[in-house]
């Protein structure tokens, strides 16, 4: 059974999320680090599209393939590569808009950790004429570490099997 948070901790993540979204979009990406856990597990698996009676298979397993499997070190070097200049993907940077709703919030096991699902829009312009629009789920546990929320895993499930974009240097 479910445990719906309170209001006030729904209230706690919702304002979580919304700094994030800020921190992410002003491309605040150290400080966004702050955020995470650092034992994060952050992972955005493939999806196929199968028949009905095959929908169990449509979403990648771990250790399949996967457009992010990511721990906070890793983001970390992605970040200190956005920053180096040699990172031609975001030479010049992308502008971005994180849109998050549909925040549900519930208790998990752990009782300093909740587990958070929402839904995102996370629109993408750079250069002249390119422009991204991902849509998708993310699955959270949130720790609370020294009394503030930390992401201690993220899955990020796209609507879109098939990403029409030329790279995905994008966080979610």
């Amino acid at each position: 059974m479910t445990i719906t948070a309170d209001r006030d901790t729904h209230f706690e993540v919702e304002q979580f999320y919304y700094r994030e979204a800020e921190l992410l979009d002003e491309g605040r990406y150290t400080d966004w680090l702050d955020l995470l856990a650092d034992d994060l597990v952050y992972w955005m698996p493939t999806r196929t599209n199968r028949l009905r009676r095959q929908q169990a298979l449509s979403i990648a397993a771990r250790g399949e393939a996967a457009f992010y499997d990511e721990t906070k070190e890793s983001l970390a070097w992605r970040i200190r590569r956005f920053d180096s200049g040699m990172a031609w993907a975001e030479d010049p940077p992308s502008r971005t808009r994180h849109l998050i709703t549909n925040v549900r919030v519930a208790h998990a096991e752990n009782p300093a950790e909740f587990v958070v699902r929402s839904n995102f829009l996370v629109y993408r312009n750079r250069l002249e004429r390119e422009e991204n629009v991902f849509a998708g789920e993310r699955t959270d546990v949130l720790r609370l570490f020294e009394g503030a929320l930390r992401v201690a895993s993220r899955t990020i499930l796209l609507d879109q099997n098939v990403l029409l974009a030329k790279n995905i240097s994008t966080f979610f």
